[in-house]
């Protein structure tokens, strides 16, 4: 066997498939090796190196998930495309929970497969398996981006790196300021879509109006204000990744036609006849809990199984507070960029209230804590009282506090922030100087608060 083409395993009992799946890949210049059984699949995995490989379902001994849960075992670096019967969405996601890398149906639609193959024959190049399988640490790029040392962050970071081989769509659950979206960002840039498109989407800020043509595009003249044809997020995201943030906002009518695009792979712009291919690996989160919304009605369990294929978890920030030194340093050297100034040192009684401090509002919170202290502080070192937390700290019992839906978290801190600033600009009868050193900080630092906070 030539050693310098990549080698994919063909595993089905039917000689006409096998007979299609070789030709197609031989003209990819790949060499392929087939077998018509699982226990054949397995004496070849073991006399054999392969970079792919593709099995049916249905075997005359088995089932192509048990292969999945055997390759997963004996070789987890290795990826495997199912090969499902058509419209056998259950099966198709039972082989991605068992770790499959992606799935295509019958009958056989080749340009699909080839894009399989292809993605999955880069999953071997990505910086995940690369690190991985050398047994070398993680890049600053990698996962290493979610910052923190806890045993916590780094079941996560694993998970991650585990979750950017495959093509399954992921769900990430955790509360608001968590990080749920820089999880996403890693597994896309981790894995073989890397060089394509990361497009995230807010899908509570979209007019539920607007939706479809937001998510699949329309053409020129389907409605009013259609002056132009449109591509939609769908085709915007095309080879890459698409992040549907706080997805449990979606209406029902919407999450029908999202359903329809994720298990057909295809999308319908908005006055469009014909229906368009797209290639897009799904994933989601929301700081709700989308069992709950099923169980009122609110979210359709059909999606919900499709969707949660895989479920990551980012931890709240009070569940890992070890990790809380080493981010606050990390988001002082940011904010002092930002603010043109010397990163001030954490004074030791700072460290430790924000690791006794609830973050109700997490990583986000702690940052916004952090802005706010940079203003206050005498440039070198922040303190505890710096920090103002004894006035921030919310009762996480009192439906009426900042998380409890008057206000969000970001809109309480600049309105304190607003407010600690205008009284110093009463103070000093509008003296920018003199109420930069009253609050202790800079005229620099508080030109940029007051941009930021448009105060004139």
């Amino acid at each position: 066997m030539n050693k310098s083409k990549s080698q994919i395993l063909i595993v089905d009992d039917e000689p006409d498939i096998r007979e299609v799946l070789e030709l197609t890949l031989g003209r990819m210049n790949l060499e392929t090796r087939s077998a018509s059984n699982l226990e054949e699949a397995r004496h070849l995995l073991t006399d054999f190196e392969f970079n792919l490989c593709l099995t049916d379902m249905r075997l005359p001994d088995g089932n192509g998930i048990e292969l999945v849960r055997h390759i997963q075992e004996k070789y987890p670096y290795l990826p495997v495309a199912v090969i499902t019967a058509f419209g056998n969405m259950e099966t198709a996601v039972a082989a991605l929970k068992a770790g499959a890398f992606d799935f295509v149906s019958k009958p056989l639609d080749l340009n699909d497969l080839r894009n399989i193959v292809r993605a999955a024959l880069r999953v071997g190049q990505t910086p995940a398996v690369k690190a991985t399988v050398s047994n070398t640490e993680p890049s600053s790029s990698g996962a290493r981006k979610m910052l923190g040392e806890s045993a916590a962050i780094e079941k996560v970071r694993a998970m991650i790196e585990r979750l950017a081989r495959g093509q399954a769509p992921v769900y990430i659950g955790g509360e608001s300021g968590t990080g749920k979206e820089l999880a996403a960002r890693l597994i896309h840039e981790l894995g073989p879509r890397a060089e394509k498109p990361f497009v995230p989407v807010n899908c509570g800020a979209i007019p539920e109006s607007l939706m479809e043509s937001e998510f699949f595009g329309h053409r020129k003249g389907s409605f009013t204000g259609a002056v132009t044809d449109k591509d939609g997020l769908f085709k915007a995201a095309d080879g890459g990744t698409l992040f549907l943030d706080e997805v449990g906002d979606l209406p029902l009518s919407m999450q029908v036609k999202l359903l329809r695009a994720i298990q057909e792979k295809s999308i319908r712009p908005v006055g469009s006849q014909s229906e368009i291919k797209v290639d897009v690996r799904i994933l989601s989160a929301t700081h709700k809990s989308l069992q709950d919304l099923v169980a009122q009605g609110k979210f359709r369990q059909d999606l919900y199984y499709r969707l949660n294929v895989i479920e990551l978890h980012i931890p709240a920030l009070r569940e890992r507070t070890e990790d809380i030194p080493l981010l606050a340093e990390a988001l002082c050297r940011k904010l002092s960029d930002n603010m043109a100034m010397k990163p001030p040192r954490l004074t030791a009684d700072a460290s430790e209230a924000l690791q006794r401090y609830p973050f109700a509002g997490n990583v986000r919170e702690l940052e916004n804590i952090l802005e706010r202290a940079l203003t206050l502080c005498n440039g070198t070192e922040i303190s505890a009282q710096d920090l103002q937390l004894q006035a921030d700290a919310p009762d996480m019992d009192n439906e009426d506090t900042v998380m409890g839906g008057k206000e969000s978290l970001d809109d309480y801190l600049e309105r304190v922030e607003r407010a600690t600033i205008e009284k110093a600009l009463t103070q000093t009868h509008q003296n920018k100087t003199a109420a930069a050193k009253l609050l202790g900080i800079s005229f620099r630092a508080l030109r940029y608060k007051l941009e930021k906070l448009g105060i004139e």
